[in-house]
């Protein structure tokens, strides 16, 4: 009785917000969603949509574009791009200075040791070898989620979330929720002993049926006549990874499948649509979207960012990709509609990031563009510090796109923290390919908001793990990874920061196109208000104008 008379206490509360946008409002005047469809394309920016829209199926990302509500001008609001940053906004409504998740994984500044984004060496998978940096809990989230705050109002609620990626699924689940996991060792989906000690049956079932294996020896063609992919780069290009071309075969050289084929699927459209083919055993398997208890299934596709990461999201490798996962989400509208009902859940898409162009892809357009070899420059740096303070390792390692100072080392030489800081920053602003270097020093005393990047760094750096030294490379360079990748993500220009938000309900979500600028963190406080609860405690985000419609 006390959860009921709270969640009513909540929609009125929400419902009565000062200031809040009149679309957004509408939502409060229908009844609560039985399911939110929480999309994410891993590394899907916005350009890609807009770019490919003439070849979508009509309804797949067509249904947000023409029946639902779409936001031409999203951006995450934080200098670091990357796929756990993101994933920890979308949910929660909090940037990295309040998430704690920084990056994909830094350096602890105390030990110099490497910390993982959703590492925790006291949780392990379930049924799987969990090796040392694998993610299994969100130990070191900082922020309750949307789906926090739900099943705290009520306990019948279920949030469950499904990636390729452990941060792709545990951070969205947030603290309650229950992650699964691809498992590219067998192609299998786990969660992790933080969560429970075995997996329901629906899983082991699922598991059992080995649905990954049905992709050995699979082809993976072009969907469209050669002429349709005019606006992409072609296959095969020197800057590629190995592989760089279609058709494609699964398990090309194996005699069967095994770990190196199933890590394989996870660069292709296979392991998405493996993804959604598990998205659709929880539905049935948990009953989601069955009673007046509103439940959250996040559903975060990586094969996107892995292909853009090896071919560059110019490739006609990403622009077919993305094409087949319009029609994937066409047949799972589709199974939807039919299964919970059209007229009782939202469907939300959005992305952890977007995708810089390749250097060799911008140099052929006259860019200036290039490659940091972050290691040469951590050895200039070092000889520079060593020429002014004297002899000594001045910095312990480069972390989360930022470089650590030494503390022990300026101690011991008797130099200040912020003489070193300047001197670095000099040294560090002689590389070619790096526009401002900012200080710890400043960043604690607050940066003016003329500065470069001011706010995309104060959402961005946290006082007790983020590093001394925050680097922000030119326009189109990225940092050289031993990945070998053709392109990446990480910087706060807008290829990297924009990306879709998109609604679908009609119940609660007026259709058209809205130009007015937002945040991804924006996403939480909004689906929050059509939950009736409130927004999470650390959320930063404001209502999505949803009822505002420019066209």
């Amino acid at each position: 009785m006390k959860r009921i008379v709270a969640a009513v206490a909540a929609v009125l509360l929400v419902a009565g917000c000062a200031g809040a946008p009149s679309g957004a409002g509408n939502s409060t005047a229908a009844a609560r969603p039985k399911l939110v469809v929480f999309l994410v394309v891993d590394g899907l920016p916005q350009r890609q949509v807009v770019d490919y829209r003439d070849q979508l199926v009509p309804d797949g990302l067509r249904r947000f574009l023409d029946r639902g509500a779409w936001f031409s001008d999203a951006h995450y609001g934080q200098a670091i791009t990357q796929t756990a940053p993101g994933h920890a906004v979308m949910l929660t409504g909090a940037y990295p200075h309040r998430t704690g998740i920084i990056a994909n994984e830094w350096l602890d500044p105390r030990t110099g040791e490497t910390e993982y984004c959703t590492g925790d060496t006291t949780s392990t998978y379930i049924g799987h070898k969990t090796n040392k940096l694998d993610g299994t809990s969100p130990k070191n989230l900082k922020a309750e989620t949307v789906g926090d705050v739900l099943k705290r109002m009520d306990g019948r609620s279920k949030v469950i979330a499904i990636s390729g990626k452990d941060r792709g699924a545990i951070l969205p689940a947030g603290k309650t929720g229950v992650p699964y996991m691809y498992q590219s060792d067998s192609g299998q989906f786990a969660t992790a002993t933080f969560y429970m000690k075995e997996h329901p049956q629906w899983v082991n079932d699922f598991n059992a049926k080995k649905p990954a294996d049905a992709y050995f020896g699979h082809e993976w063609k072009p969907l469209l006549a050669e002429s349709a992919y005019a606006k992409s780069v072609p296959d095969d290009q020197k800057w590629y990874m190995k592989g760089g071309k279609l058709p494609m075969k699964m398990g090309d050289g194996l005699k069967g499948p095994d770990r190196a084929f199933y890590g394989s699927l996870l660069r292709s459209p296979y392991a998405d649509e493996l993804s959604l083919a598990f998205a659709r055993a929880a539905i049935a398997g948990e009953g989601l979207g069955r009673d007046d208890a509103p439940d959250i299934l996040s559903i975060s596709l990586s094969g996107h960012d892995y292909i853009n990461h090896a071919y560059s999201a110019e490739s006609r490798l990403s622009h077919d990709h993305l094409l087949r996962l319009d029609r994937m989400f066409q047949d799972l509208f589709r199974d939807l509609d039919a299964t919970v009902g059209r007229d009782n859940y939202v469907a939300v898409l959005t992305a952890d990031h977007g995708f810089m162009p390749a250097p060799e892809h911008s140099k052929t357009l006259g860019r200036d563009a290039g490659t940091v070899n972050t290691k040469d420059m951590m050895a200039r740096l070092n000889a520079g510090l060593s020429q002014k303070f004297g002899e000594a390792q001045w910095s312990t390692g480069v972390s989360a796109q930022g470089v650590l100072l030494n503390q022990k080392t300026i101690a011991d030489k008797g130099a200040t923290r912020e003489a070193v800081e300047n001197e670095a920053r000099a040294i560090l602003m002689k590389e070619q390919g790096i526009a401002a270097v900012t200080t710890r020093t400043e960043l604690e005393r607050g940066l003016k908001p003329g500065d470069p990047f001011a706010e995309q760094l104060r959402k961005t750096w946290h006082r007790e793990l983020s590093a001394d030294l925050q680097i922000t490379l030119k326009p189109y360079w990225m940092m050289a990874s031993s990945s070998g990748y053709a392109s990446t993500h990480g910087s706060p220009y807008a290829y990297d920061s924009n990306v879709p938000i998109l609604f679908y309900g009609p119940a609660w979500v007026k259709p058209g196109r809205i130009d007015t600028r937002v945040e991804v963190a924006d996403i939480a406080p909004t689906l929050s208000r059509m939950l009736g609860v409130p927004a999470p405690s650390s959320a930063e985000g404001k209502l999505l104008p949803l009822g505002a419609a420019s066209r």
